[in-house]
């Protein structure tokens, strides 16, 4: 008689895994929050130029000069700030630079001299940018993601150039109806008020928390405190300007600040306003841009991920060099739907450069590269301030901006070339990126 074997019975179905978001995109959402707070600042060079010209009696060139200062410090602070990261964490740069903002915000109020507005508004709050929004979404980026790096990039940008121009109708409000400085108190009471979210939320590293970095394979520890913030910095930029591929991104990047920063987010209320358009119409066509700048950003984020930043950089700054040659043909007293056009177009623009040239900082010096990012946009600040400062001058010499808005274009397109002749990185490098 045959023994029938009964049949194997099947092991019970592993339970289900809950999927829950990564640690990674709340440390984003916090960052986001943090660099669009502090950004709130970066939105009064525009708008105060003239409140304060009214007052006191100084030139726009004065008012110029200190802007030039705050963007100037803004990049310049950038690489040292990256460093001291690594040696004394996120939290605490972050929450510190929050701080010398809203002091130096707040001091402006009680302000009578020009050396005044230099020291608060040129030097604190220049410091205070400086040491957190571009080295943080770089720090950020670099530590808690493995993947989608350019999408990232993309997101914290955003934060950072929308934040700026988002605050726009409230900041112009606010000084047309109250005068300048309840509007300096509101930026201070926002960098103030972020300042718990950063120290609350805000975790320096995955290892901190337990997790590995967004889409790594294994545990990553996290590295030894890095001491010398200043001399690794110094260290670092030494051995990359021997690159050409240095030289070509600070080249780019310059002119990307010269034409955002300095040139349309300080004097494109001002000119419109010599052309009969109210202060706060204009302003809030600023904002305009802000919104789609959202869009613009991200987008550029994800195709960063997909496709050449070089190639990208280049359609970048021809679009953009483009759309300032027909800029003096669109101001007027009354928003013309050629004007949204212009705004909507530039917003999507603005800064769509970051994340390519992020992707190309990674692809060419690797774990230097946040450091180098702030050296590249210490150019771009450069680059701001300059335009800043010689678009004041322009005004005052020749009485319209047209001469600025022509040559920028020309700039925008020399930016271009320089993107195209620009050399990738290493195969390693790039699959470092996710590229």
């Amino acid at each position: 008689m045959t023994q029938t074997t009964p049949a194997a019975v099947p092991a019970p179905a592993p339970p289900a895994r809950r999927h829950r978001v990564h640690r990674a995109w709340s440390v984003v959402a916090v960052t986001f929050v943090t660099i669009t707070g502090a950004a709130a600042f970066r939105s009064l060079p525009g708008l105060l130029g003239e409140p304060l010209h009214r007052e006191f009696g100084w030139s726009r060139g004065t008012i110029g000069a200190a802007v030039s200062v705050n963007l100037a410090l803004y990049g310049v602070t950038a690489p040292f700030a990256a460093a001291l990261m690594d040696r004394f964490g996120i939290r605490r740069v972050v929450a510190t630079a929050l701080t010398v903002i809203a002091l130096g915000s707040g001091l402006t109020v009680w302000m009578t001299s020009a050396w005044q507005l230099l020291l608060c508004w040129g030097l604190l709050v220049g410091l205070g940018t400086g040491s957190m929004a571009p080295a943080l979404a770089a720090t950020v980026t670099h530590r808690w993601f493995a993947e989608r790096r350019g999408l990232v990039t993309g997101i914290l940008t955003a934060a950072s150039a929308s934040g700026q121009l988002v605050f726009l109708p409230l900041l112009s409000w606010t000084v047309e109806r109250h005068g300048w400085r309840p509007a300096s108190v509101t930026v201070a009471l926002a960098a103030f008020a972020v300042v718990p979210l950063v120290w609350l939320l805000l975790r320096d590293h995955p290892a901190d928390v337990g997790t590995v970095p967004y889409g790594a394979q294994g545990f990553v520890p996290r590295p030894a405190p890095v001491a010398g913030a200043a001399r690794r910095s110094l260290a670092v930029l030494s051995s990359s300007v021997r690159t050409p591929a240095f030289w070509l991104l600070t080249g780019t990047f310059a002119i990307c600040g010269a034409t955002t920063n300095g040139l349309v987010q300080t004097h494109f209320v001002p000119a419109e306003h010599d052309h009969g358009m109210p202060v706060t119409t204009a302003a809030s066509l600023l904002a305009v841009a802000g919104v789609f700048d959202v869009a613009g950003t991200i987008a550029s984020g994800w195709f960063t991920d997909r496709w050449d930043p070089r190639r990208l950089l280049a359609v970048y700054y021809a679009l953009r060099g483009l759309s300032l040659f027909f800029l003096p043909m669109l101001l007027g007293p009354a928003v013309r739907p050629s004007m949204v056009f212009f705004v909507v177009f530039y917003g999507l623009d603005w800064v769509a450069t970051v994340p390519p040239t992020l992707a190309l900082c990674r692809e060419r010096f690797g774990e230097d590269s946040a450091i180098v990012f702030g050296w590249v946009l210490a150019s771009h600040q450069i680059g701001a301030a300059l335009v800043a400062y010689l678009g004041s001058v322009a005004r005052d010499v020749f009485g319209s901006y047209d001469v600025v808005w022509y040559a920028s274009g020309a700039l925008c397109a020399a930016a271009a070339l320089m993107a195209l002749v620009m050399r990738r990185g290493t195969p390693a490098g790039r699959a470092l990126t996710g590229s």
